[in-house]
């Protein structure tokens, strides 16, 4: 009777996935940061939401290999074996797969999709990038709730080698740095860590340039996302273009991507895409032609 009780305490999601725990509980996750490199990985995101070709997975994977991308990000579950073979047969990495989880009481917290999801993941070092939403923006309120979540899909993916990297997403529940950061220390879970995004890093915080919140993010900083912008003074006042090409930035990319190698950040660097009209290969090969002119040796 008393493993009976102690079944019925299992969140469903671990129940699911008991007969792999075995085979990895004992894996260690990967650093934040790895050894240097002549530049960061670099992948595209969101380049499919807005492309006037519309091109389907196979098609997409064709293109940012050709235009010399590292892979790509997926977003939501579904798709995501389709995403995997496309990736695949093009020799490119899938680096993160976007969720959401929704803390509003009563609410399923996540998409029961991911058991399946999982066991796709398992040894391709890809994370799983969280946005929480379910409450006021920052407000601590929801903490108890977001960590306990935040738990159970970590111990849900650490079998499977799966790291989660929280997603400050402005107007979300988890909207700057500090809650990421707040929530990461609270979970205490080894493969919880946090995404820097300049989009919405512009939108949400107050400080002119993003050092301090990089810095105080470096122990745990899985990824970051990067695009071409207006100043973070013109986006916030609502006057400023948001996301653009990265050739087309006045805000300084170059700086910031100084700030990440001077802080011994190695991890992965995605290309944020989002709303982007047009042909999507347009901006993604001026974004690369900008990408590379960024990391070239000096002189």
């Amino acid at each position: 009777m008393k493993a009976q009780i102690r079944a019925l305490c299992v969140p469903p999601l671990l129940l699911l996935l008991l007969p792999f725990w075995a085979a990895g509980a004992d894996s260690q996750t990967q650093p934040a940061t790895q050894p240097a490199t002549k530049a960061s990985p670099f992948f595209a995101f969101c380049m499919d939401t807005h492309d006037a070709r519309k091109r389907d997975l196979s098609q997409q994977a064709a293109m940012l290999k050709e235009l010399g991308y590292d892979g790509a990000g997926h977003l939501w579950l579904a798709g995501l074996a389709d995403r995997i073979k496309t990736l695949d047969d093009a020799g490119l990495k899938l680096f993160q797969v976007y969720m959401q989880v929704d803390i509003t009481p009563g609410k399923p917290a996540y998409d029961p999709a991911l058991a399946k999801a999982l066991p796709l993941l398992k040894g391709r070092d890809t994370m799983l990038a969280v946005l929480i939403v379910g409450g006021k923006a920052s407000d601590p309120a929801g903490d108890e709730r977001a960590v306990a979540v935040v738990r159970e899909i970590a111990d849900a993916a650490r079998p499977f080698g799966t790291r989660l990297a929280l997603y400050p997403h402005a107007g979300n529940w988890l909207e700057k740095m500090d809650d990421a950061l707040r929530v990461i220390k609270k979970a205490d879970r080894l493969n919880v860590g946090m995404m820097f995004n300049l989009c919405h890093w512009l939108k949400s915080e107050k400080d002119p340039d993003p050092a301090a919140v990089l810095k105080a993010a470096m122990p745990h900083l899985l990824a970051v996302s990067i695009h071409g912008a207006d100043s973070a003074e013109s986006v916030r006042s609502g006057k400023g273009n948001w996301i653009q090409p990265l050739d087309s930035s006045t805000f300084d990319v170059p700086a910031l991507l100084a700030t990440l190698r001077a802080l011994g950040y190695r991890g992965p660097i995605g290309l944020q895409c989002y709303g982007l009209p047009g042909d999507a290969r347009d901006h993604l090969a001026r974004s690369m032609t900008a990408w590379r002119k960024m990391n070239a040796p000096p002189g």
